[in-house]
């Protein structure tokens, strides 16, 4: 198995402002125009995009929204979970990895609009995972809310806002 550093490089990863390291490997060339999109979205968009996306040692990706689908692929290394504040307010914790037998999946879907972020299962492994996004990424549709205002917005899930955010 490759290390962590071996993913990085190998795939030359850059750090991404969420935490990890990340590189887009896909954008449609085709758009949706901004008429044919839920009223979310201020502009046209890509049908998809994807990355590669790898978390390391204790790093998090920190609680964040964007407004399309994300679907998260396992592919090398420990298992994460994902952790996700829906719009009603309800915490879930999906576990991503190769071990069905453990209650892991494979594959994950965090719906658009939802609160999530992601931190492994064990400090001492990595995961290289991708995430494809449906309509596709653009960074106007990402919002990385400050702890305060999700500690005001949702009280009872100190515990994971305070480990899944950096200010």
């Amino acid at each position: 198995m490759a290390s962590a550093r071996d993913w990085i490089e190998q795939l030359q990863l850059t750090p991404h402002p969420e935490g990890g390291h990340y590189r887009q490997t896909y954008r449609a060339t085709e758009l949706i125009e901004h008429a044919n999109l839920p009223e979310r979205f201020n502009g046209a968009r890509a049908f998809s995009t994807a990355i590669y996306f790898l978390l390391n040692g204790d790093e998090f990706s920190a609680l964040h929204r964007i407004r399309s689908d994300e679907v998260w692929h396992h592919y090398d290394g420990g298992a994460l979970d994902i952790h996700i504040i829906d719009a009603a307010g309800r915490y879930l914790a999906i576990p991503l990895g190769k071990d069905v037998t453990r209650g892991e999946r494979p594959q994950a879907v965090v719906p658009g609009g939802d609160l999530f972020g992601a931190s492994l299962r064990d400090s001492a492994s990595f995961a290289l995972v991708g995430c494809t996004v449906a309509p596709g990424f653009d960074f106007a549709d990402f919002e990385l809310p400050p702890r305060a205002e999700l500690l005001r917005e949702y009280p009872q899930h100190r515990e994971v806002i305070e480990r899944l955010t950096r200010s």
